[in-house]
């Protein structure tokens, strides 16, 4: 039970992390994987969180091409995010102040919940030198779809380099969300 309230009690705190990589060794001192076995396929069960697995590489298939130990934890409900904060945060964010924090960590929560409810498995990928990373990754009948989640509407080199490099031959186009007006440039859809 420990264990469960551990995993469960950091979700928010690595979701505020630039990677927002889930990782047992730091949830605890001297904790180790080997200890939480089972865990955060208990939550998943539960119907409590979502699991977005880190992709080998960007190319298709998607199962079989994922890193089982490398992957973020989302929570399967946005109010869980909410109120998994102390009281002030949560009252900041009603009030819409101090957003800046948690404000990516929300939207690709929420992404990640719209996913999974039309049926999508949750996968990003981010390269060992971290010049490029996606958000997420879905596919429809030919092809592997990146998509980016940005808070407000940033710049996309990932996003750029995964359309137009021929190295990533499954990838046709992508999907950018972003506080911007519905439309199509440079290889990528933008939704708001």
């Amino acid at each position: 039970m420990k264990d469960l309230k551990n995993v469960y009690n950091h979700i928010s705190v690595f979701l505020a992390k630039e990677n927002k990589k889930f990782q047992i060794t730091k949830i605890g001192h001297g904790a180790r994987s080997r200890e939480y076995i089972g865990t955060v396929d208990w939550l998943a069960d539960a119907g409590i969180i979502n699991i977005c697995y880190c992709l080998s590489t960007p190319e298709l298939p998607l199962k079989g091409n994922y890193e089982s130990n490398n992957y973020k934890l989302y929570f399967k409900d946005t109010g869980l995010l909410i109120a998994s904060l102390d009281d002030e945060a949560q009252e900041d964010l009603r009030a819409n102040r101090n957003f800046n924090t948690y404000k990516g960590a929300i939207y690709e929560n929420i992404v990640a919940d719209m996913l999974t409810k039309a049926g999508y498995r949750l996968y990003f990928y981010k390269n060992t030198q971290g010049t490029i990373e996606m958000d997420f990754f879905i596919r429809d009948a030919k092809s592997l779809i990146p998509v980016e989640v940005k808070a407000r509407d940033g710049a996309t080199p990932s996003l750029n380099n995964l359309i137009k490099k021929s190295q990533y031959s499954d990838i046709h186009y992508g999907i950018k969300l972003a506080e911007r007006n519905i439309g199509y440039a440079n290889g990528f859809y933008t939704f708001p």
